[in-house]
């Protein structure tokens, strides 16, 4: 019945997050063709850095004052009010990725972020906005630059390390700290092992004053130790109430004074939570994102694009995990995750081969699927009706299997189009790998 669709629907949407992660985790083996990463894709909510900022801000955490513009003019006055007499502010690129300092604009400007004169912020900001900028992180297609972040220059000292993610170990957050900060953890573990902290967190109890004065000693803050206490609660509070699956302020510092300061953070939430954190999952910038992934998104279908050049599409995400899988067994390589899910419709699956035929490095597309409650037929239905309406210029094969496959067959058979049936997944593997030998 309904219910019963209902019920594989969202087992299925879960099953299929557990395996787009997992693809995601994947997808350096699968790069074997030399183009390299093309994105750093996460299954969660990241925000820009000024959106950051306000957020740890509404909870008490003390950040740099600063002002995000959209427009050079936003960006001269933004800088005026942010200069407070030393003549000189921080301007930064927003984008969704790392290593900015170090990063190069395709117009030939260098860095990300800038430390500059107030009188130098509107030529920075000409070269800054609406350009595009590459980083380590970003691959060679970069991201768009649609506004910076003006900020106050500070004077900040004794750097350090802090975070919050959720731990498997314990079953709950776990807060990880270190007196050095700056550079990565991965860096600081190998040349500070000793001075790394973890501390478990019970989800039931909170963090208590005990393990937030402990945090406090291992950062060995040099200022109020009561106050800087009462920030690590505030980070804390905004882990838990904010749905975060991460919380990484590097560096944390101290100012003149000693107050701690997140002079740099990164956010990570949970998408599971959207239904309860609207007003951050509107902060959403589709245009830091693949647009395949977000035309996917929009059609209810778990898309990831890797490196190869099979474009898969499957129902089920232990099948397309599978799919993957053996078509590396033949010799081939997956360009994509696509998941259309238990109970697709003709226009959802017209749509999931418009998605497939965007990456112009796919030269073959391979369908398997297994009918269950997804029924064959009206899968059938939607690769004619794609196969027409797109003129398919790469091959097509097909496997399917289960309910109301011989109708399906039927209908791919009288369509005439030239598409590539196979019997089981082994044969379809094989014949998508020859289509492009």
């Amino acid at each position: 019945g309904e219910a019963t669709k209902t019920m594989a629907h969202v087992a299925g949407k879960w099953a299929a997050q557990l395996a787009a992660r997992a693809a995601v985790t994947a997808k350096d083996s699968l790069q074997t063709n030399g183009r390299g990463v093309l994105t750093v894709w996460k299954r969660f909510l990241n925000v820009h850095e000024h959106q950051g900022a306000k957020r740890m801000s509404d909870f008490g955490v003390n950040v740099p004052p600063g002002i995000v513009a959209f427009s050079v003019p936003e960006a001269v006055e933004a800088a005026k009010k942010m200069e407070q007499g030393s003549g000189e502010v921080v301007v930064k690129s927003q984008i969704l990725a790392g290593g900015r300092g170090l990063g190069t604009f395709k117009n030939g400007l260098q860095g990300g972020v800038h430390i500059c004169k107030v009188e130098e912020v509107e030529g920075l900001a000409k070269q800054m906005i609406g350009e595009t900028l590459v980083t380590k992180q970003t691959g060679p297609a970069g991201k768009p630059v649609n506004c910076l972040y003006v900020a106050k220059k500070m004077q900040l000292q004794n750097e350090k390390y802090f975070a919050i993610l959720l731990d498997r170990g314990s079953g709950g957050p776990l807060v990880i700290a270190c007196s050095e900060g700056g550079t990565s953890i991965e860096d600081l573990a190998e040349k500070y092992p000793d001075k790394i902290i973890k501390v478990p967190i019970d989800i039931n109890v909170g963090i208590t004053d005990g393990q937030a004065a402990e945090i406090v000693a291992g950062l060995q803050v040099s200022g109020d130790q009561a106050a800087a206490a009462e920030q690590v609660k505030g980070l804390y509070r905004l882990f838990t109430e904010s749905d975060c699956t991460m919380v990484e302020v590097n560096p944390l510092a101290e100012d003149p004074e000693g107050n701690l300061i997140a002079a740099d953070a990164k956010l990570g939430f949970d998408d599971n939570a959207a239904f309860r954190q609207k007003d951050l999952f509107a902060l959403k910038d589709d245009s830091q994102i693949d647009p395949r992934e977000v035309a996917a998104s929009k059609w209810d279908l778990n898309y990831i694009g890797l490196d190869g050049e099979i474009g898969c599409m499957v129902n089920g995400a232990g099948l397309a995990m599978a799919t993957m899988d053996i078509i590396k067994l033949h010799g081939g390589t997956p360009a994509n995750f696509l998941d259309v899910g238990g109970s697709a419709e003709k226009q959802q699956i017209v749509e999931a081969f418009k998605i497939l035929t965007m990456d112009e490095h796919v030269k073959a597309i391979l369908v398997n699927i297994f009918g269950g409650i997804m029924k064959c037929d009206v899968i059938a239905a939607g690769i004619v009706a794609a196969a027409k309406e797109l003129e398919l210029k790469v091959p097509l094969v097909v496997r399917l299997e289960g309910t109301n496959v011989e109708i399906g067959k039927q209908i791919m058979e009288e369509s005439k189009m030239n598409i590539i049936s196979a019997v089981d997944l082994d044969d379809a593997a094989k014949k998508a790998v020859a289509a492009i030998s």
